[in-house]
């Protein structure tokens, strides 16, 4: 499937604010030192808790807009993964430990 254009913009936003890279390859969009971020659109939600899965640390979903971020809220209900806005503010805190 096709990278939408917010995608691109929201991933490369928060990867600039964690100083690090977005990956726009296979694995998850964004590996800091700090936190792994996966950027969803509203329609790609629902894989982001797959593609977190194995990693260490605090681990996110990114929306790209609103519904997106509402959409990440009610996925992770009951999961250690968090929930970034496209600002790349915290919604809801990882419960990870580093």
């Amino acid at each position: 499937m096709a990278e939408s254009r917010s995608h691109k913009i929201t991933a490369n936003r928060i990867a600039k604010k964690m100083n690090t890279e977005y990956n726009a390859g296979k694995g998850v969009d964004i590996k800091s030192t700090n936190a792994t971020v996966e950027v969803e659109t509203p329609e790609t939600v629902e894989d982001a808790l797959g593609q977190l899965r194995g990693h260490r640390g605090p681990a996110y979903i990114a929306g790209t807009n609103k519904e997106a971020v509402n959409k990440a809220m009610e996925t992770t209900q009951g999961t250690t993964v968090g929930v970034m806005d496209s600002q790349g503010n915290i919604v809801k805190p990882s419960t990870r430990k580093r």
